[in-house]
């Protein structure tokens, strides 16, 4: 299989499918550019090989074209990024991109509108509100039977396909999955990012170096179930933390005030405990809380059990004695997974729980551990603290990340490399 680095892209026109979905102000006003930042290494060499590149992405989950989600805004720092005046075409597979597309010159680079502006990317019906069941299954045959011809013309501006969009790996849609059909194995790769974030996964997954630790944070036990599962398996040290940590609390009996849980799983949640013990995991929960009377960074704050929070009140970060219980953990692990904050970590007052797990990381790391750190709101909790540079690695990918890791072989991977 080709990689970035064995193909010479000169004279070639690349589809590039990359991840440009950042984040926007009410201005239009790019907040992260991490997304974009992330893919210029492989239009760079595509650029500087002698080929030229279309770029292809979407930005959020559009019901058809609207101003509010056109790339156009992004287009000047692609170019900034990129050092060429990137054209852009006001479609993506209408006469102007095809025009624009075919037109190219070495060197040059073209970006897209949009892809998600047409239901057929997605491959998903847009039926009225009020349409009835047989004009809904009208609406998912046609777009099916149309997503062949908007795949098959998007792979005919190019003479190659490269995937660079790990955050859509896990999706079948047109651009990331079923418009690598329209090229040989010679002439489909993955760009360095995708190929960096599939090497990190498989390391941690499958060249494990032991201990191996994995913090799982986040609110509900249910987002997360296929993960824990799989992680049971291969795991030395689970950590659960952050919202799930009232749910476990609540299943053995422990009062929990006004915390976030989920009633309907607290059978789950002994299941998963005694799961742990009978594969002889060292499950490790909070203990103690920092609570707040209201769900504010203003709020009046104290500390307590998990298991004797007062009614009026709910956790909204783990408390110094499970700080130090996860630190000493992670600082002992060779391998080290983090999906999920430990806390409300977009509140100052309640950072301190996700900032002691982030400094044992990275004291893990600094003594040769492997880190990888994926998911928004961990990504966003390294970035906030200035860790990001201090860990092995920094996930691009939310969904994607967490199918990897529960076993699932990603459309978008498998569209290229065949498994």
């Amino acid at each position: 299989m080709q990689t970035m680095d064995t193909f010479n892209f000169a004279g070639k026109k690349a589809f590039v499918r990359v991840d440009f979905n950042v984040p926007l102000d009410e201005n239009f006003n790019i907040t992260d550019d991490t997304r974009i930042r992330a893919a210029i290494p492989t239009l760079k060499k595509i650029l500087k090989d002698g080929g030229s590149a279309i770029i292809g992405s979407h930005l959020g989950r559009p019901k058809g074209p609207t101003d509010k989600f056109s790339l156009k805004h992004i287009l000047p720092r692609v170019s900034e990024l990129l050092g060429v005046d990137v054209q852009f075409a006001n479609d993506c597979v209408g006469g102007e991109a095809e025009a624009k597309a075919a037109a190219l010159r070495p060197g040059e680079a073209l970006l897209l509108e949009n892809l998600r502006f047409y239901a057929e990317e997605e491959g998903k019906p847009r039926p009225a509100a009020d349409a009835t069941e047989e004009e809904i299954a009208k609406a998912k045959k046609e777009v099916k039977e149309s997503q062949k011809a908007f795949t098959k013309k998007l792979a005919s501006y190019a003479d190659v396909y490269v995937n660079d969009a790990f955050g859509t790996a896990h999706r079948a849609h047109a651009s990331t999955a079923l418009i690598a059909d329209h090229f040989d194995t010679d002439h489909k790769l993955f760009g360095y990012l995708l190929q960096n974030e599939i090497t990190a996964v498989e390391k941690v997954m499958n060249e494990t170096q032991r201990p191996f630790t994995a913090i799982m944070g986040g609110s509900k036990v249910s987002t997360k179930i296929e993960i824990i599962q799989n992680l049971l398996d291969k795991v030395d040290n689970l950590i659960l933390a952050g919202g799930m940590t009232y749910t476990f609390a609540k299943a053995f009996g422990g009062k929990i005030g006004d915390s976030i849980v989920e009633d309907d799983k607290l059978d789950l949640a002994k299941e998963l405990v005694e799961l742990a013990k009978q594969k002889g995991v060292n499950l490790v929960l909070a203990t103690d809380a920092k609570i707040a009377d209201s769900f504010s960074n203003d709020a009046k704050t104290d500390f307590a059990s998990v298991n004797e929070i007062p009614d009026g009140w709910e956790g909204l970060d783990i408390g110094p004695d499970s700080e130090k219980a996860f630190a000493d953990v992670i600082k002992n692990s060779k391998t080290i997974l983090w999906n999920g904050p430990v806390g409300v970590f977009e509140f100052d007052n309640f950072d301190k729980g996700s900032r002691a797990v982030s400094d044992a990381i990275v004291a893990a790391t600094k003594k040769g551990a492997f880190s990888l750190v994926g998911g928004g709101d961990s990504v966003a909790c390294v970035n906030k603290f200035g860790q990001a540079d201090e860990v092995s690695y920094v996930s691009t990918g939310g969904g994607a990340l967490l199918e990897m890791i529960e076993g699932k072989v990603l459309p978008g991977i498998k569209a290229i490399r065949g498994y």
